[in-house]
């Protein structure tokens, strides 16, 4: 593991235990250790099968929309890939370094790099795509879910959706008229970087052009030729989000409360946005203050900081473990195939 991972681990999980430590001081009293007495774990042990099950939903998508291009890939080959990934998103804004890795491991696998970044960003494309389906549908048929969470978090449930579309029509744009996305790009990049070098201005915006031509190629690609790989990779997609959600039910039902499972929805939507937003690295701080403020509002205090803490030791923490022993598997991998002639 690089020096500069290392760090920026340091940096994340030193955060997110910063903030776990105020949450429990704030919320554990004289009530917690009664409510701790109430703890099934099996439904804890369950809540970390689901998390897996989630990874496998993921492998799963990798792995047909590789097929439909004409690339097989094994399912455990393609589970250890999501693993990979899952270390280099803990410790990156809005999750956005595991797709290096996951680019990486699918050249890896003879899927030549073009047709691999091909993937990752339909990939980024369909989460895009279910988040916004999944929104609408708290927005339309969970009415009384999301507006039992305050004006605020009502509000927040509207930037989400529009947050969700406004992205899936960026994406249009990108497809059907990219000039008018490099236009902007170029505006965008004059007023931000006045104080750049002019070199590195030029090669921010060389960056651009190629990564948008990237992302029209690629959906032109599968539309075209691939179009089972992406009615799989949606099926899969909505499998991961609804299977991400319904683990933080498990994890009440294990404290011994009620599971939520419609307020968890939209609750766990919402947390979902936020944490794409690159505002801290694995969002740390933000997954832990959001979910405090929100669930709050339905379980007791004494019991709200346990319940964060399990649920971020499950879906973070967890998901650094995982992509420790992924990479130490990758770096023998590469190690023998060093030492061949």
């Amino acid at each position: 593991m690089e020096k500069s991972q290392v760090k920026w681990i340091y940096i994340s999980v030193g955060f997110s235990l910063a903030v776990l430590i105020i949450i429990l001081y704030f919320t554990i009293n004289e009530n917690t250790l009664s409510y701790l007495q109430k703890i099934n774990p099996w439904f804890l042990l369950l809540a970390f099968l689901t998390h897996v099950l989630t990874m496998c939903f993921w492998a799963w998508r990798v792995q047909k929309m590789s097929g439909s291009l004409g690339y097989r890939i094994g399912f455990f080959y393609s589970l250890n890939l999501v693993f990979a990934n899952l270390l280099a998103a803990a410790i990156t804004p809005a999750q956005t370094g595991g797709e290096p890795v996951r680019i990486h491991e699918l050249y890896k696998a003879n899927v030549p790099i073009g047709d691999a970044t091909a993937i990752v960003i339909m990939e980024r494309v369909l989460d895009g795509i279910a988040l916004a389906a999944l929104a609408a549908f708290a927005m339309i048929v969970l009415t009384e879910q999301w507006k039992s969470l305050g004006a605020i978090s009502q509000i927040m449930v509207y930037v989400t959706w529009i947050f969700v579309a406004g992205c899936l029509f960026l994406f249009y744009l990108a497809i059907r008229r990219p000039d008018i996305i490099k236009r902007v790009v170029i505006r965008c990049a004059c007023f931000f970087t006045k104080k750049w070098d002019r070199s590195r201005v030029e090669e921010l915006l060389v960056r651009a052009d190629k990564e948008i031509d990237n992302f029209q190629q690629a959906v032109v690609k599968f539309v075209k030729s691939a179009k089972g790989g992406l009615l799989w990779g949606m099926l899969f997609t909505l499998l991961y989000w609804v299977s991400e959600i319904v683990t933080a039910s498990l994890i009440l039902i294990g404290l011994g409360q009620p599971p939520l499972f419609l307020e968890s929805f939209v609750i766990q939507l919402i947390l979902a946005i936020l944490m794409m937003i690159p505002l801290t690295p694995g969002s740390s701080g933000i997954a832990e203050i959001g979910a405090t403020s929100m669930y709050a509002l339905f379980i007791p205090a004494s019991i709200v900081g346990i319940f964060v803490v399990i649920w971020r030791i499950v879906l973070y923490y967890f998901n650094i473990a995982l992509g420790i022993l992924s990479s130490i598997i990758i770096v023998r991998r590469e190690a023998k195939s060093a030492e061949q002639p």
